[in-house]
């Protein structure tokens, strides 16, 4: 099949999709990164994958194979309790029995990933090392992890240590069979790791080398070798598996369409929004952030239910008369009827975010406030888009978060993530690095958040006349560590010619007060 290329935001985003679907659990994330080995941090919720570039083969055959290790690192994280590193002999065995454990289970619901676990085992042997090339013990532990889950040894062991790993995998294979019969968990399968470890006599604190499997120096897919490895690991894992076609599993077509979207996608994304046209504003790119420090998922789920009457485009109001009485407002001295009133979110929003280093002391606490209502925004499908500015090496950049085109996403949060607190606040040089971005995309709303004066507010006052002739509502947020200072600031920004400039002390209160800007006519 052809090699074609795939964007790494384009994998992020349907790996969090692909993710959250496979374990059930919504609030998970994932991160490419430079790292030796795949992680899954269950207490935390995160799956850490290294990026498609450290796979062999074509860019589809990459493709499935972080496929597929995401879907194990889904599985262990609905059905693990527990994931031990693979640096010392006893977590590196007991991930391995975990791993048939998790797989058998997981494939009673995801039956569509039988041909995509086959392929992933023909490649796995091609990526393992040669016994011959490990030293001591360490050769008698790989010798079992290939023998336990592809049926078959790389190289060469002595007739003793062969036993060893023979006795061992039976035992192993018996554990995982009863663990799975009486629904035990890891913790069950944990304390019959030492039985393993006596079999094969070595010492559980053994260290194992953590290129193993050796992923980045893996050998070329070589068809005719890659073909004669399926068909030993089928044959093998027949009574499992039961028969299947070798070529239609080296082929993956039901794969190759879902890839086959997810460039088309990335090639839209390329043409629109992700590649910035004007200079100065850059785009943030690193894939490695941890952006669950920014989430707030309770300010999120609050304000989503606060105007969830807004999704539906009727709001709930009590007023004087109507047909429709409510007895409790009235004992309680309200206004005793209720009306539904038409809701219409029309306006386009750009959104601006100061990143001066003045915001530093509180820049994750912003910045929850901010993702939270990005969130709430796109729940409500308004049209928006986010940018940041902050200095870096002594120059003013302006950073584009999210394009009015393209969706609110996990990606969208870890450019947000990335933005630094740093530099002054030279707001009338950014406002001109957006003025050509303005005059195209003509948003209804331009609304900046800030924490301070401008460096020169003559220069600011100049650049709104341009805004406005664009017929762009022209709206400021003063953040103040306490209300005197938020108004303060707020009546600061008012003179320079915001047709509406409001205050808040407190970060939680942003989304609330953006959200009662908008237009809903």
């Amino acid at each position: 099949m052809q090699s074609l290329r795939l964007r790494t935001d384009t994998l992020l985003e349907i790996a969090t999709f692909l993710v959250r679907r496979w374990s059930g659990k919504e609030s998970v994330t994932v991160s490419i990164s430079d790292i030796k080995e795949v992680q899954t941090k269950i207490r935390e919720n995160k799956v850490l994958m290294f990026s498609l570039e450290k796979y062999q083969g074509t860019d589809f055959q990459k493709y499935r194979q972080f496929r597929t290790a995401l879907w194990y690192e889904s599985m262990r994280l609905r059905h693990s309790s527990k994931i031990l590193s693979n640096d010392h002999a006893f977590g590196f065995i007991l991930n391995t029995l975990e791993t048939r454990r998790i797989e058998t289970i997981g494939r009673t619901l995801w039956q569509g990933m039988d041909s995509e676990i086959i392929f992933n085992y023909g490649v796995s042997w091609l990526y393992r090392p040669l016994l011959n090339t490990l030293y001591g013990n360490t050769r008698i532990v790989e010798g079992f992890a290939q023998y336990f889950l592809l049926g078959d040894i790389k190289g060469e062991l002595s007739p003793n240590a062969f036993d060893k790993v023979q006795k061992a995998s039976k035992v192993a294979e018996e554990f995982v069979r009863e663990a799975i019969e009486k629904k035990y968990g890891t913790e069950w399968i944990e304390k019959k790791v030492s039985e393993i470890i006596k079999i094969l006599e070595i010492d559980p604190l053994l260290t194992i080398p953590i290129s193993i499997p050796k992923i980045s120096t893996g050998i070329a897919l070589s068809e005719h070798e890659f073909m004669k490895t399926l068909n030993k690991v089928a044959k093998y894992r027949e009574k499992d598996f039961g028969q299947v076609d070798s070529k239609e599993i080296s082929e993956g077509k039901q794969v190759f369409e879902e890839f086959k979207v997810l460039l088309q996608e990335a090639k839209k994304s390329e043409n629109k929004g992700l590649t910035s046209e004007v200079v100065g504003i850059s785009i943030p790119n690193a894939t490695n952030v941890d952006e669950t420090k920014i989430y707030d998922t309770d300010l999120i789920n609050n304000l989503k239910a606060k105007f969830k009457e807004w999704k539906s485009g009727w709001k709930e109001q009590h007023v004087v008369s109507g047909d429709e009485f409510d007895e409790e407002a009235y004992m309680e001295g309200h206004r005793p009827f209720i009306t539904d009133k038409k809701i219409a979110i029309k306006a386009k929003i750009m959104i601006l975010l100061d990143h001066s280093s003045s915001i530093a002391e509180q820049e994750i606490q912003y910045k929850k406030a901010t993702l939270a209502l990005c969130e709430v925004l796109e729940f409500l499908k308004v049209k928006f888009s986010v940018y940041a500015f902050n200095t870096e090496q002594k120059q003013v950049v302006c950073w584009l978060i999210k394009p009015e085109n393209l969706k609110w996403n996990n990606t969208s949060a870890k450019r947000l993530a990335q933005i630094k607190a740093n530099g002054s606040t030279p707001l009338a040089e950014v406002y001109s690095l957006l003025l050509p971005t303005l005059r195209s995309k003509k948003p209804d709303i331009f609304l900046t958040l800030t924490d301070g004066e401008p460096s020169d507010p003559d220069a600011v006052r100049s650049i709104m006349h341009d805004f406005k002739s664009l017929g762009i509502k022209m709206v400021s947020i003063g953040v103040g560590p306490d209300t005197g200072d938020a108004i303060i600031i707020a009546n600061n920004l008012k003179r320079l010619g915001y047709e509406r400039s409001l205050a808040v002390s407190r970060l939680n209160d942003i989304p609330k007060r953006v959200l009662n800007v908008l237009d809903t006519g």
